[in-house]
Parts: structure tokens; C-alpha cells; sequence
């Protein structure tokens, strides 16, 4: 599967991903995996009795995660995608419990060409929301995506803009001692 170029997202352009159930294994092989053992996530009787919601919540990291592969699942950055650039804005509505459905709302905020690289940096906002459509996260996203040019071609016209440029400024240097002998 081929993923979209730099060049083929446009600003305001939006994708919708499929969608993925958060079952209460998914929230234990997480917390255990990364480290987050606190009651909130692993003590049942802490959860029903002491917090805010009662019953087992995932991590709002297992969350992003989660939103993250639904996007790459999209096929949309599949082959085309070459760094994660950065991350703003998060902000987190309410929580994801166990049997909740997430799915991802993408929107193209801004893309911004970086030759140098072979391609651009595309900005998206990401909206994940459950099963009956309520937002419970948002944030900002930034992607270095490879553009039609690949790294290797935009290198090699660099190399070959450089040593234009070095060939004029020795024919220009060449061209003012000359000019300094005739005086």
C-alpha cells in the first residue's frame, strides 16, 4: 500500500479511521509493559472505590498509542512517512474504558515544503472519539512526509546547486582579479 506524497495533502482535507475496541487486556499488557502500575490502573478495589470513575480506564498514553496505529492503519503516511516531527496541544475530554471504541478524525492543518529533506512537514489535528461520537481527546500532530523528490534526488540537486554556485563565485572571483590586474 502506497501512502500519500507531501504533496498530495492539502490543507483542510480530512480522513476518518477505522475503529478499535479497548478491552481490559489491552490496559493491563500497557501499563505493564511501559510502567505505569498504580492503582488507578491495576488495583480493582482502588478503582471501584476511591476513583473518579469507578471502573478501569485506559491510560490516556494507551489512548494516543491506540489513535496513532489507527492512523498509520489508514494507509495514508504507509511508505511515505519519515519521522514524527512533534506533538501540540493535547488535550484529554473525558476517559476511555474497557469496551469503548475509538476512532480517529483527521484533518490537514498546514504543510510546509522542506527540500532538504525530500519532502515536507504536514500538521494535522486529530480528534479521537468513542462509540457515540464524543470527543475524548484532541491534539496536534506534526509528520515529516517524503514528497515526490526522494531524499537521494533532492541531495544530488543540492550537490549539483552547490557546485554551480561554487563555480560561479571562482568564475566571479576569477573575473575580479583580472580586472584588478588591468588597473
Amino acid at each position: 500500500m502506497n501512502g500519500k506524497t507531501f504533496e498530495e495533502f492539502k490543507t483542510g482535507a480530512r480522513n476518518v479511521t477505522g475503529r478499535r475496541t479497548i478491552t481490559e487486556h489491552d490496559i493491563l499488557q500497557f501499563v505493564c509493559l511501559v510502567g505505569l502500575t498504580e492503582p488507578l490502573f491495576l488495583d480493582l478495589e482502588y478503582i471501584r472505590n476511591e476513583s473518579l470513575y469507578g471502573e478501569r480506564i485506559a491510560p490516556g498514553s494507551l489512548t494516543f498509542g491506540m489513535a496513532e496505529g489507527l492512523t498509520v492503519q489508514t494507509g495514508i503516511i504507509h511508505g511515505t512517512g519519515m519521522a514524527f516531527a512533534g506533538l501540540d496541544k493535547m488535550r484529554l475530554f473525558g476517559p476511555v474504558k474497557v469496551g469503548d471504541t475509538i476512532q480517529v478524525e483527521i484533518e490537514v492543518l498546514e504543510t510546509k515544503p522542506v527540500p532538504a529533506r525530500g519532502g515536507g512537514i504536514v500538521r494535522y489535528r486529530q480528534w479521537v472519539k468513542n462509540q457515540r461520537a464524543e470527543t475524548v481527546m484532541e491534539y496536534d500532530v506534526a509528520r515529516l512526509i517524503r514528497g515526490t523528490l526522494t531524499p537521494s534526488l533532492s541531495r544530488e540537486r543540492a550537490r549539483v546547486k552547490d557546485k554551480a554556485s561554487a563555480n560561479k563565485t571562482q568564475r566571479d572571483t576569477s573575473e575580479k582579479d583580472s580586472s584588478s590586474e588591468n588597473e
